[in-house]
């Protein structure tokens, strides 16, 4: 299945990191989140991807056009540098299509702009490149595609860094909870789609707006909950912890490893 991920967004919120540098290519080690993801879809055989570009797009061809695996991989140099053999390959078998989608279109307008690359694929996987998880994505696309639903998201728990408070009409807080220990879940991205998700996007319109809202009337959205590991980078502290668990050997996103 193709995988479309939304690459685009200006990424206001980790801005402390780079100006210069887009989301996608904020680095986890010596590889981008995008490229981490990448590597997950590709782990489950998913190789060919449509990137949506927008802010910085050019920096994210750039990137491609240069890639390197020596920096990322083990090699062995022979023949005073002449000779290089790499030991393990990254990105040789995969097909990535690089679409400029504009630079202030929302997600919907996004994939609207793609819709054409998509030509022949009854269904096909999106996310939003900026989240890793260790989910186990073979079944939850087998699970995704057997609930007679025209999209799929993943619902995982709400960040655990915040209490829901509920309080009455004088101020007098009556529950305090952490939600870590409710049941509210969050859109962690990682969509299934058919194709008849075209069918509810309207032009202008944002993906989890109006879309979704149609889909639901019509009982066409599923939700897969997801207690596993699972994380974005919104801001740099979030990078912070990326590079932490990297560091510990403690990187669940890096299923290709097992």
């Amino acid at each position: 299945m193709k995988v479309v991920l939304f690459c685009g967004g200006l990424g206001t919120r980790i801005r402390d990191y780079s100006e210069n540098v887009p989301k996608p290519l904020v680095p986890i080690g010596s590889r981008p989140i995008l490229v981490n993801l990448m590597q997950y879809y590709a782990h489950f055989g998913h190789r060919e991807f449509v990137l949506c570009l927008g802010y910085r797009g050019d920096a994210i061809k750039r990137y491609f056009l240069e890639y390197d695996e020596c920096l990322s991989n083990d090699f062995v140099l022979s023949k005073g540098g002449r000779d290089v053999e790499l030991l393990h390959r990254d990105i040789d078998d995969w097909i990535i299509t690089f679409v400029d989608t504009g630079l202030h279109a929302n997600i919907g307008e996004r994939l609207l702009a793609v819709e054409k690359h998509l030509e022949g694929e009854s269904a096909f996987l999106a996310n939003y490149s900026d989240g890793l998880t260790d989910l186990p994505l073979n079944r939850y696309v087998e699970e995704a595609l057997a609930a007679d639903c025209v999209a799929s998201m993943l619902a995982v728990p709400a960040p655990h860094a915040f209490h829901v408070v509920e309080s009455d009409p004088n101020g007098r807080v009556q529950r305090l909870q952490h939600v870590g220990e409710s049941v509210v879940r969050i859109n962690g991205g990682f969509f299934v789609f058919q194709r008849e998700i075209f069918d509810y996007i309207q032009p202008g319109e944002e993906l989890v707006a109006e879309p979704f809202r149609r889909l639901i009337a019509h009982r066409k959205l599923h939700a897969h909950a997801y207690d596993g590991f699972w994380a974005s980078m919104d801001t740099f502290k979030d990078k912070q912890r990326f590079e932490d668990l990297l560091a510990r050997g403690q990187a669940p996103w890096q299923v290709w490893k097992d």
